[in-house]
């Protein structure tokens, strides 16, 4: 049984990677014309009016499409904006 131990210096170059990886996603949006702005899930909530579980069921029912980065989702405002205007 091989056990790999990971250093502080793994962790760095993970981060720097990572970091980067991200950059070029960013960049790629940019790139496209996609300036998106993302709002987290109170915000919507808020802007909706509605409840948590009422917007569980609007990403599960595909109405409100949304990204999970971590353990926090994200919306898109045109996304939302549409669902106001009954689009």
């Amino acid at each position: 049984m091989k056990i790999d131990i990971i250093t502080t210096e793994d962790l760095r170059q993970f981060k720097t990677e990572l970091l980067q990886e991200m950059k070029g996603i960013i960049g790629q949006a940019r790139d496209n014309g996609s300036n998106v702005e993302w709002l987290r899930s109170a915000q919507v909530r808020k802007m909706l009016n509605i409840s948590a579980g009422t917007l569980q069921n609007l990403r599960i029912n595909g109405t409100l499409p949304f990204r999970k980065i971590g353990g926090t989702m994200y919306h898109s405002r045109i996304q939302i904006e549409k669902i106001l205007k009954g689009e």
